[in-house]
């Protein structure tokens, strides 16, 4: 991979869906690093979104947060026409909010199915159909990366509605892909392991019962060591949004450190 530089996107308005906090946070702000003219981040909290704007304006770019709930279709296309209206276009997309909330097959309710799928994977359908259809009336290239999981393979029993959800946009990212070429927008996904985020910590402490110490404990037993970083994770879906990453689409990519398929 060639390494990444203060001009990787420069010129570049880049939205990052779900980026007020953790690896969204963390590629909103690689981004403005990497030399974007515009990063608009979104996200249900006001207070979060307009803190993570007022960082990415100290870093050089134009920092802007959209309130957005992308489950709704309607608000997934809105998003992406405010940003096209306030800065003419849209150019590279991260697609990064999920929920995660828990759920097996014999116990998850159509409300908590629904949720799933409609933040999952409905949420990135329609904020890809804005960006494309923006990038198509420009005649113009561009990038879109989605993130997804390591567990979109088969995942942990209490993950069901999530699996599938996230399945599904691996399959929608291929289609995608596949169907834009010609277009010359690339469109890639992100299957990212155990990551440690601020919304992690809640899930782990509310779902699991974990206590202080957990992560230390979970590091440890970890093949590298550590849990996956929202700063390294950053740095790749940049990358994938840069033209560095060449003529890469439709490719789903692991990034964990646990290898699907190998067996002790």
């Amino acid at each position: 991979m060639t390494a990444l530089t203060s001009d990787a996107l420069a010129g570049k308005v880049v939205l990052v869906v779900g980026g007020t906090q953790g690896v969204g946070a963390a590629i909103a702000r690689r981004a403005a690093q990497s030399g974007a003219d515009a990063v608009v981040v979104s996200g249900r909290s006001e207070d979060k979104g307009r803190a993570v704007a007022d960082e990415l304006s100290s870093l050089g770019t134009k920092g802007a947060f959209v309130r957005a709930d992308v489950s709704d279709a309607e608000a997934a296309l809105s998003l992406v026409e405010q940003v096209v209206a306030t800065f003419g276009r849209v150019d590279c997309v991260a697609n990064v909010a999920a929920t995660t909330s828990r759920g097996s097959l014999v116990d998850t309710t159509p409300e908590l199915f629904d949720t799933h799928i409609n933040v999952n994977l409905k949420g990135p359908f329609f904020v890809m159909q804005g960006a494309v259809k923006d990038m198509q009336r420009r005649s113009a290239p561009g990038t879109i990366v989605n993130i997804m999981s390591i567990a979109a393979h088969g995942g942990q029993p209490y993950l069901a509605p999530y699996v599938a959800s996230k399945s599904g946009l691996g399959g929608l990212t291929k289609n995608a892909a596949h169907a834009h070429r010609f277009d010359r927008i690339r469109i890639n996904g992100v299957n990212i392991g155990w990551t440690i985020t601020e919304g992690e910590e809640v899930v782990q402490r509310t779902a699991h019962g974990a206590t202080d110490g957990w992560l230390e404990e979970a590091s440890a037993n970890q093949p590298m060591g550590k849990l996956g970083q929202p700063d390294e994770i950053a740095d790749f879906i940049v990358y994938l949004l840069s033209d560095r990453s060449g003529v890469v689409t439709g490719s789903i990519i692991d990034w964990d450190q646990i290898v699907i398929g190998g067996h002790d």
